[in-house]
């Protein structure tokens, strides 16, 4: 069984440089393939796959073009994981997954550094260090987070990222599959909204933390920052501002995006935990088509700051961890028009009615209605 454990890291000015070096030749590399295909398409020649590529770049493209040679100077492993992400967006976009790949562009893209243990000395981590192919031995900020190796654990692969000016790295570490039994035989439903963040069944409501004060104090600082980039750069049309200062504000700006983001997730995580804790046989939540709901103009800001997804992906690897079976409900299954006393479908239900009042005399409210439904629910799949 794989886990992954991500934790900030504090790297020497040496291995800042390679860092960055090799970040930018990956992100380089891959916007190379994808340039490379399309070129191909244009022809009229046939796509060339991610080993094909690499076969080519190492052994045609830069013996004969020696100012690419800076390329191999890179962790060779990083910059074939870069084409195989490259390729793997190209399969994608065959199957009709998703959108034709995007260039990755320095400073906007999440490109990252991966590694892999290659042979013993590879991947070593001990309570305060972690050796990292290429870079050597690198400090880690929080200390006894990651498992060390000497307990037995081991570490398969990684990747280091960079977000906001700070360093970051994430590993893959082999554990034991241990499965832990569950006595419990009620479950829960979770109904996921917009004016608070999950409903559940069991009578507990987790707010909005976007509704918070420090959120809000955050983001209006944000916004602040935010126009003075704007008047920075329009400065520097005229010839009143310079690139260091730009630069110097981009980054004031990144590290409030990234702490607001922190702020979000650490409150996803500590909801979902205090859920799992209940220890229920299953957990029924709603397959919610965020994607159509990015659509409407007048929520897709309050859509995207409650990580739906993000919420799902982490309850499912919790609901693993724990033994709880994760069930999800139809997206079309009608759960807040559903009378939980006695099964009617309310139809001209709308969505400003915030209190449920059915014909029968229940009066309920409209999310915990929904909760109820889905812990009720007969049709499902489980994740």
């Amino acid at each position: 069984m794989l886990k992954s454990f991500k934790t900030e890291i504090n790297p020497t000015d040496e291995q800042k440089i390679k860092i960055n070096k090799t970040i930018g030749t990956c992100r380089y590399v891959y916007n190379f393939y994808l340039c490379h295909n399309k070129s191909l398409h244009d022809k009229g020649e046939k796509f060339i796959t991610g080993k094909s590529f690499s076969v080519w770049l190492n052994n045609e493209y830069i013996p004969n073009n020696p100012d690419k040679v800076w390329i191999k100077e890179a962790y060779s492993k990083a910059v074939k994981k870069s084409i195989e992400d490259g390729y793997t967006a190209f399969t994608r976009f065959f199957k009709h997954q998703s959108a034709f790949p995007s260039f990755k562009k320095k400073g906007k893209s999440d490109v990252k550094m991966y590694f892999v243990k290659n042979n013993p000395k590879d991947c070593r981590c001990e309570r305060h260090r972690l050796n990292i192919p290429t870079l050597g031995w690198v400090r880690l900020k929080e200390k006894g987070y990651i498992p060390t190796t000497k307990d037995g654990w081991k570490i398969k692969s990684g990747t280091v990222s960079i977000k906001a000016d700070r360093y970051y790295v994430s590993v893959l570490v082999e554990i034991p599959n241990v499965k832990i039994a569950n006595n419990s035989k009620s479950g829960i439903g979770i109904d996921l909204g917009l004016k608070d963040l999950a409903i559940v069944s069991n009578g507990k409501t987790y707010k909005n933390i976007n509704k918070s004060a420090r959120l809000r104090k955050i983001e209006k600082q944000l916004r602040r920052e935010q126009r003075s980039l704007s008047r920075k750069y329009e400065n520097f049309k005229k010839g009143e501002s310079t690139q260091k200062n730009i630069q110097k504000q981009k980054l004031k700006v990144q590290k409030l995006h990234h702490k607001i983001d922190n702020i979000r997730t650490n409150y996803i995580n500590k909801t979902i935990a205090e859920i799992v804790k209940t220890k229920p046989s299953y957990i029924t939540i709603e397959d919610l088509n965020v994607s159509g709901m990015m659509k409407n103009r007048h929520l897709s800001k309050a859509v995207a700051s409650q990580k739906f997804y993000e919420f799902r992906t982490k309850l499912k690897t919790k609901c693993d961890d724990n033994g709880i079976e994760l069930r999800i409900v139809d997206r079309w299954y009608p759960s807040s028009k559903i009378c939980h006393c006695c099964g009617n479908i309310k139809k001209d239900l709308k969505l400003s009615d915030r209190i449920y009042r059915c014909d029968c005399g229940y009066v309920e409210d409209r999310d915990f209605n929904a909760s109820l439904n889905l812990r009720d629910a007969k049709t499902y799949e489980i994740a």
